[in-house]
C-alpha cells in the first residue's frame, strides 16, 4: 500500500510543487512568462491525454509491471529536468514527466481496485485521496520552501531532486507488490489510441493555454476538430463486436461496455463537477494579492482547507459503519455550505482571514467525496478494466480542473475587472456551492444503480439457478472472464 501510494503522491506534488519556483526558473534558465506558461502546460496536458491509455495498458500487460515503467520513467525524467541547462530540456523532461506520471497514477487505483474487496478497498481509497489532499496542500509550500533554502546550492532544482528518493523507496516497496490481473495475449488498440490522444490533446491544449493567450480562434477552432475526433473515436471503439477481441486480439482501447455500463457515466459527471473547486486555489491566490496579503499570509489563510482534506479521507472508514453509503453526497452538501458561508463571510468583511471555519469545511468534504466518488465509480466498472477505470476517472479529474481554470477562472477575472476582487470571489463561490450541490445530486443517483459487487453478493446469495446446469454457468464465467 504505501508503494501504491508513492505513485498517487509522486504526479499531483510535481503539479502543484513547481509554482513557487516558476520565478527562479526564469532568473536562471531565461525564457520569461513563455517558459513559464510551458513548463506548467506541458506536464499538465501531456498528463491528462495520456490518463487513459496508461490505465488500459496496465489492464493489458499487466499493472505492477506498467507501474514500474512509470515509476523508474518518471525518477529519470526528474532527473532531467533538475540537470537541464537549456529551457527547452527542461520542456521536454516536464513532458516526459507527464507521459510517466500517466503510466504510473491509474495502476495505483487500478491495483487497490483489483486487490481489495469490502472495508480494506474502503480503507485503502481513504489513504489515496488523504494522499492526494497531501500532495495538493504541501506541494506549493514545499516548492516555496526548498527554493528559499537552496539545498547544497541546488535552488530551483532541488523540487525535481526530492522525487528521487521517494522513487527508490517505491522500487523497494515494489518487492512486495501483487498483481492479481492474469494477463492475456490482447494487443493494444493502436488506432484507438490514436484517435484519443488527438482528441483529448485538442481539448486540453485550448484550456491549458486559451486564458493566457486572450482566446485566439485556433483554440476554438481546436475544440470543434477534437469534438469531431473524440465522436469518430467513439464509433470506431463500437464497431468491436461485442467488446470482443477481433482482428489479430485486438480489444478496444476502451470497451463501450465498461463506459456505458449502468451508472458509470452519471457518477463520472459527479466527478467532472466535484472537481470544479480546482478553480478556487487560482481565485484565492489572486484575490489575497488585490486585498494585500503577503504570500505567506495567503498560505496560512488556506492552511484550514488543507488539514480539512487531509482529516476527511481517513474519516470515510469509521462513517461506512454508520452509513454505508451518501458518504459523497454528505461531504459534497458540506463544500456546499461551506463556500455559501465563505462568500457571506468575504462579502461582509472583506478579508478571507475571517473564514477560517469554512475553508475547513470545505476541505473536509472534499476530503470525504473523492474517495467516495472514485469507489462509486470503480465499483460499476468490471475489474478487468480496473486501469481503463481508474485512468479515466483521473483523466475526467485533470480535464474537469483545467474547464474549471478556464471558466469559472475567466468568470473571475472578468467580473473583477468590472466590480472588483471581493464581488468577484463571493459570485464564483457561490457558482462552484451550486456545482457542488448538483453533483451530490448526481452522486445519490448513481448509488441507487447496484454496483457489480453489489450484484455479485446477491447472485451469490440465492445461489445458481436451478435451470442452469454447471456447464452453462462454467461458460458464462468463462465468457465473463
Amino acid at each position: 500500500m504505501v508503494t501504491l501510494l508513492a505513485g498517487t503522491l509522486l504526479p499531483p506534488l510535481d503539479f502543484f510543487i513547481v509554482n513557487l519556483a516558476i520565478p527562479s526558473i526564469q532568473d536562471d534558465l531565461g525564457g520569461g512568462d513563455t517558459l513559464g506558461r510551458q513548463i506548467v502546460a506541458s506536464y499538465a496536458a501531456t498528463y491528462a491525454v495520456m490518463l487513459t491509455l496508461g490505465g488500459r495498458l496496465g489492464d493489458l500487460y499487466g499493472r505492477r509491471r506498467v507501474f514500474l515503467v512509470g515509476l523508474v520513467g518518471f525518477a529519470l525524467a526528474s532527473l532531467l529536468c533538475g540537470l537541464a541547462g537549456d529551457p527547452w530540456l527542461l520542456v521536454v523532461g516536464r513532458i516526459l514527466q507527464g507521459l510517466t506520471a500517466a503510466l504510473m497514477a491509474p495502476q495505483s487505483l487500478a491495483l487497490i481496485r483489483a486487490s481489495l474487496d469490502g472495508r480494506d478497498q474502503t480503507i485503502a481509497l481513504g489513504f489515496h485521496g488523504a494522499t492526494f489532499g497531501l500532495a495538493a496542500v504541501i506541494g506549493q509550500s514545499l516548492g516555496g520552501l526548498l527554493v528559499t533554502a537552496d539545498v547544497w546550492g541546488l535552488g530551483w532544482r532541488a523540487i525535481f531532486f526530492i522525487n528521487l528518493p521517494v522513487a527508490v523507496l517505491g522500487l523497494l516497496g515494489s518487492l512486495f507488490l501483487h498483481d492479481p490481473h492474469t494477463r492475456g495475449a490482447e494487443k493494444l488498440d493502436v488506432i484507438g489510441a490514436v484517435l484519443l490522444f488527438a482528441g483529448l490533446v485538442g481539448i486540453v491544449i485550448p484550456l491549458l493555454e486559451g486564458q493566457a493567450l486572450g482566446w485566439p480562434w485556433w483554440c476554438f477552432v481546436l475544440l470543434v476538430v477534437a469534438g469531431g475526433v473524440l465522436h469518430r473515436f467513439w464509433r470506431y471503439e463500437s464497431t468491436f463486436d461485442g467488446d470482443r477481441s477481433r482482428g489479430r486480439h485486438i480489444t478496444p482501447l476502451v470497451p463501450p461496455r465498461a463506459v456505458t455500463a449502468p451508472g458509470v457515466r452519471i457518477s463520472l459527471a459527479a466527478v467532472a463537477l466535484f472537481y470544479s473547486i480546482a478553480a478556487f486555489f487560482l481565485v484565492f491566490s489572486e484575490h489575497e494579492q488585490a486585498v494585500g496579503r503577503t504570500p505567506l499570509q495567503a498560505s496560512l489563510d488556506i492552511l484550514p482547507l488543507g488539514i480539512g482534506f487531509l482529516v476527511g479521507p481517513l474519516t470515510v472508514p469509521y462513517l461506512m459503519r454508520i452509513m454505508p453509503r451518501r458518504i459523497a453526497a454528505l461531504g459534497l452538501c458540506l463544500e456546499t455550505i461551506g463556500f455559501l458561508a465563505f462568500a457571506g463571510l468575504v462579502a461582509a468583511f472583506d478579508q478571507t482571514s475571517w473564514a477560517a471555519a469554512p475553508l475547513a469545511l470545505i476541505g473536509f468534504g472534499q476530503g470525504l467525496a473523492l474517495p467516495s466518488l472514485i469507489r462509486i465509480t470503480v465499483t460499476h466498472i468490471p475489474r478487468a478494466f480496473a486501469g481503463l477505470a481508474s485512468g479515466l476517472v483521473t483523466a475526467t479529474l485533470q480535464i474537469s480542473a483545467a474547464l474549471s481554470v478556464a471558466i469559472i477562472g475567466g468568470i473571475f477575472f472578468t467580473a473583477a475587472d468590472a466590480y472588483g476582487s471581493t464581488p468577484a470571489i463571493t459570485a464564483v463561490s457561490i457558482l462552484i456551492a451550486v456545482l457542488l450541490f448538483v453533483s451530490s445530486l448526481l452522486s445519490l443517483r448513481a448509488e441507487r444503480v447496484p454496483s457489480l459487487e453489489t450484484s455479485s453478493k446477491i447472485v451469490d446469495a440465492h445461489g445458481p439457478q436451478p435451470s442452469e446446469s454447471k456447464e452453462a454457468q462454467a461458460l458464462s464465467q468463462a465468457q465473463d472472464q
